[in-house]
């Protein structure tokens, strides 16, 4: 069974969310908007679209970050009857002509999670681009592998049964650590993952929430706990890895 729909995010993003949503749909995908606890004004923006069929909207009560955002977002999209998940950022960083594509792929390969991996324009801040390079290596060395191609870009149709097993066992960052936090830790599972490269733009007004001094503690603290949790599964990983 394959029930996909567009999970969306949102925090602030009132001006670039519309043309997100309208792509979507014109995709034939349902969208699913997560206000996190947005300013009236983009509550308001998202409240307009939700009038529009195939739109639903979960407002959280407070603004929960990213991660736990889009975790409140598998849970309804479990409960509307979704079987996937297509993760898409609010603020238009994604080349959504390549949803179907994605979706496609998820569609011939259910048990995947579908990861985009990016491939970046001239617009991407270097010194955001650097950084991504060091968060490679720790989750290289996290998974004893070099499976993950990118595990910040948030552009992926997730399987949402092994997805929701695992928010229920396990602790996921609920910030800017998410992206990355989920991946490794489906990766502990075995989870078969497919990568498609995926253009990524940074609009010249686009909304960033990241926090340069705040996101990195708790990227560096996701990494650490990440790798405290790699010694303890280390011989399993060997030992499937061996089997294989």
């Amino acid at each position: 069974m394959h029930n996909p729909c567009a999970l969306i995010p949102v925090y602030n993003h009132e001006a670039a969310v519309p043309a997100v949503v309208r792509s979507l749909l014109d995709s034939g995908l349902p969208c699913l908007l997560v206000d996190d606890g947005s300013s009236p004004a983009c509550a308001a923006v998202l409240a307009q679209l939700a009038t529009l069929d195939s739109v639903t909207l979960l407002t959280l009560p407070s603004n929960q970050g990213k991660g736990g955002a889009v975790m409140a977002g598998f849970r309804e999209a479990a409960r509307l009857g979704y079987t996937h998940a297509l993760q898409v950022d609010a603020d238009g960083q994604h080349d959504l002509r390549e949803v179907e594509t994605f979706i496609d792929t998820s569609r011939r390969h259910p048990n995947a999670i579908i990861c985009g991996y990016p491939e970046y324009d001239d617009s991407v801040p270097k010194g955001r681009l650097y950084a991504r390079y060091l968060t490679h290596v720790w989750v290289w060395i996290n998974t004893l592998s070099l499976q993950i191609r990118d595990s910040m870009c948030g552009f992926r149709v997730y399987p949402l049964a092994p997805t929701l097993a695992l928010m229920d066992s396990a602790y996921i960052g609920t910030h800017m650590d998410f992206d990355s936090d989920i991946l490794v830790r489906l990766a502990w599972r075995n989870q078969p993952m497919r990568w498609l490269p995926t253009q990524v733009h940074y609009p010249a007004d686009g909304l960033s929430h990241f926090r340069l001094f705040r996101d990195n503690v708790r990227i560096s603290a996701m990494h650490t706990r990440l790798f405290f949790g790699m010694l303890v599964r280390a011989p399993m990983i060997l030992w499937r890895r061996w089997q294989a």
